[in-house]
């Protein structure tokens, strides 16, 4: 049987990547990846030459039969996202649920997560937090799904689409009130940003804004 590592990779700044990240990545017969050319420009900053196939939301059920087929007859695969924890808010979890219970050995190697790292910096209470992934896009779902999470007493953190985020906040404030939020953008990157503040100076803070880049969302329920 072969070993599945689950690897994670910097989500901005190529040095955030551990040793050990680095040696599976060279030893693997194969890397599973979201982008090929997304990880290929982690590989070639370290000069790491390894096969690579796409593995993503539309293409893993029509993989994921040979991934495991490949994992059985004793290939050593690695899985990684575009950048952080891969299986966190990416179809990854399918591919390790198909091979628990098939004499596959899974090894998760820790490292970057965009949802703990803005997390550290908010300055919000880290003991009890929920993550809740992407926010739905439909206004009508977003705002049910919201509602949905103020029986939660806790931080709650959210991802969100940078073309969405004043329609995010609008929804917040409506069924939340003018809370306090942070907004991180763009983390571990040349343009990282944090705001700090309530939802209402939030809105006036990015309202004339071309925002781009990754974003997290989080506030108290």
């Amino acid at each position: 049987m072969g070993t599945l590592y689950l690897v994670s990779t910097p989500i901005g700044n190529l040095e955030d990547i551990t040793l050990r990240a680095l040696r599976i990545l060279r030893e693997v017969d194969l890397i599973l990846c979201e982008d090929t050319r997304q990880t290929k420009k982690l590989l070639d900053h370290y000069k790491i030459n390894k096969p690579l196939e796409s593995f993503f939301e539309h293409n893993e059920e029509v993989k994921i039969g040979r991934i495991v087929k490949l994992l059985e007859g004793g290939k050593n695969l690695a899985l990684v996202s575009d950048g952080g924890t891969p299986a966190i808010s990416d179809p990854g979890y399918r591919l390790v649920k198909n091979v628990i219970g098939r004499g596959v050995v899974i090894f998760p190697i820790p490292g970057p997560s965009a949802d703990i790292t803005s997390l550290c910096a908010s300055g919000f209470p880290t003991d009890r937090f929920h993550f809740v992934g992407f926010l739905p896009s439909k206004e009508g779902k977003r705002k049910n799904f919201l509602e949905g999470l103020k029986s939660f007493s806790g931080t709650i953190i959210a991802y969100e689409s940078p073309m969405r985020l004043l329609f995010a906040l609008m929804d917040l404030k409506e069924i939340f009130g003018d809370v306090p939020v942070c907004i991180a953008r763009e983390m571990t990157k040349i343009h990282e940003e944090f705001f700090r503040g309530k939802v209402s100076e939030a809105l006036e803070s990015f309202k004339d804004r071309q925002v781009k880049g990754e974003i997290t969302l989080i506030f108290s329920s």
